[in-house]
């Protein structure tokens, strides 16, 4: 026989049957033991996936770690080399299409 309710009950009593027994209690074991151990895995990979955000910004942090000594290094050796390059009457120069033009460059005694 087709039920022509048109207003279904919602809810729990809805999906309750009479006369389940014990067949609707083992679902129902096995519905909670299977919420419990998916809850369980959820709880591994959030711990994971925390852990593999920790692990990126350490190795982040000493990469920039390194790279501000590099870039520090970097500046020190420049500012030797034109202390150095100032003390020996180098001039600056730079080529510009086929001739060098020199830049700071002034005659003495001018």
């Amino acid at each position: 026989m087709i039920q022509s309710d048109p207003m279904p009950q919602i809810g729990f009593a809805a999906r309750r049957r009479a006369g389940g027994g014990l067949w609707s209690s083992l679902v129902w074991l096995g519905g909670l033991i299977a919420t419990a151990v998916a809850v369980a895995i959820g709880a591994v990979l959030a711990v994971l996936t925390a852990a593999a955000v920790a692990v990126l910004a350490v190795v982040g942090g000493v990469v920039l770690f390194f790279a501000g000594f590099a870039l520090r290094a970097r500046r020190t050796r420049q500012m030797r080399q034109a202390a150095k390059a100032a003390d020996e009457g180098i001039i600056d120069a730079h080529k510009v299409g086929d001739t060098w033009v020199a830049y700071g460059w002034e005659r003495e005694g001018r």
